[in-house]
């Protein structure tokens, strides 16, 4: 008699749940309450899907067990992801460790997962919101608006609170702890900040190789805690600071100032060299333009928008001649450049973040197969879970090993039987 069971979420740990639990033999319905399944993967990569990186390592991930989201990843490593996908038709293409699909488009992702789901005949329905799970002897009822559904199993893959018009709505949660368990509060993870003062509005739309650090700021207004640290592209906005070393250390920020903590943000806006070095470049820019009027100083460094404000900041005037500027001026333009303090004001809501922080407590999860350690025969799977990693397709990583050990574990359903 094939094992009944419940997937409640079509996003993409749903979808890699429903395909191994009903490969391994179980008689699965999918729920989502969305109109279709999977329509976050879509928006994963910019529309490319970035399916996993190779680079796998523990610190890609941010949990309160540090070991466990790496025993469920031993469980299917990125290796074992693209043999999966490949079962399913796709081939990928990988680039300094970030794999994507060789078609470019998530869409054919999503074909695939969705393709399989109904070749093993997996019972999906659509826009079904669920009110609540009940366990019930040995089996479990969910209720919902388009019926009740009964099963041996159920798989929480609901998602987290990040971009909820995807589906991604932190409903999960609420099912979690009426089933007795207990959610690490939810904050926007891989989210741009936002920053106080005039400096943004003037530079909004520049894009620069930066180095950003973020530290807990003290009552004088002093630098305190180190947070992280990241570098790469920076982009600037109106609002404050966005792009990929943005998103890598904003969760840092969004629990800082959860617990009300002051928070600044430190842009080093040329970290190509040393700040010994950088103030030798700068003496040696003004011996090489002498007669220049000091607004093209920085011409052959930085983007004007940026120059313009750096000299003004370093009260060096646009008209005077170059070879004017002073030592001193040129060790606070060093400064200006190098340490740039930016107040940390908030992160962007959870309808801009990629992921969150928090969720499911992991302490209540049994590693070896993501079975509850209060509910025998409830399973959990992907963002609903308090694991989020960093950018370079980590987040779907988690997804797909998660989903599939979860799916197997709830279809053989040692625990039940």
């Amino acid at each position: 008699m094939r094992r009944e069971g419940i997937i409640i979420g079509a996003g993409a740990s749903g979808l890699a749940a429903a395909v191994a639990a009903a490969e391994a033999g179980a008689s699965v319905t999918l729920l989502e309450h969305m109109a279709g399944v999977g329509k976050k993967l879509l928006s994963t990569g910019n529309g490319k899907c970035n399916l996993t990186n190779l680079h796998l390592m523990a610190d890609c991930y941010h949990c309160r067990d540090g070991e466990f989201a790496m025993e469920v990843l031993k469980t299917m490593p990125p290796e074992a992801v693209l043999a999966f996908f490949r079962r399913l038709g796709i081939v990928t293409t990988e680039k300094n460790g970030y794999v994507y699909p060789a078609s470019g488009q998530a869409k054919t992702v999503l074909r695939a997962l969705k393709g399989r789901v109904d070749e093993l005949g997996v019972r999906t329905v659509l826009e079904c919101k669920v009110h609540s799970v009940t366990k019930k002897g040995t089996g479990f009822t969910v209720n919902t608006d388009q019926g009740r559904f009964d099963g041996w199993f159920v798989i929480l893959a609901a998602g987290s609170m990040a971009a909820p018009s995807t589906g991604s709505d932190g409903s999960g949660y609420a099912l979690a702890r009426s089933l007795g368990h207990r959610i690490k509060k939810p904050l926007p993870a891989l989210v741009q900040l936002r920053c106080g003062g005039d400096f943004f509005r003037q530079v909004a739309g520049v894009r620069t190789e930066a180095c950003v650090s973020l530290y807990t700021v003290g009552k004088a207004g002093e630098l305190e805690t180190f947070l992280a640290s990241d570098r790469g592209e920076l982009q600037l906005t109106d609002y404050g600071i966005s792009g990929i070393p943005v998103f890598q250390v904003s969760r840092y920020a969004s629990i800082a100032l959860d617990r009300c903590k002051r928070v600044a943000a430190v842009v080093d806006f040329f970290p190509l060299a040393s700040v010994e070095e950088f103030e030798t470049l700068l003496k040696e820019q003004r011996t090489l333009l002498p007669k220049r009027r000091a607004a093209v100083f920085l011409d052959g460094m930085f983007h004007e928008k940026l120059a313009v404000l750096f000299l003004k900041a370093a009260q060096i005037k646009p008209d005077q001649l170059v070879e004017s500027i002073t030592d001193r001026r040129l060790s606070g333009l060093c400064q200006v450049i190098r340490h740039a303090v930016f107040m940390v004001e908030g992160t962007n809501p959870f309808d801009k973040a990629q992921v969150c922080t928090g969720g499911v407590r992991l302490g209540e999860v049994k590693r070896d197969t993501l079975e509850s350690k209060l509910v025998p025969g409830l399973y959990f799977a992907g963002e609903i879970l308090d694991v989020d990693g960093i950018c370079g397709g980590y987040n779907l990583q988690w997804a797909w090993a998660s989903g599939c050990l979860a799916g197997k574990s709830a279809a053989k359903g040692e625990a039940n039987t």
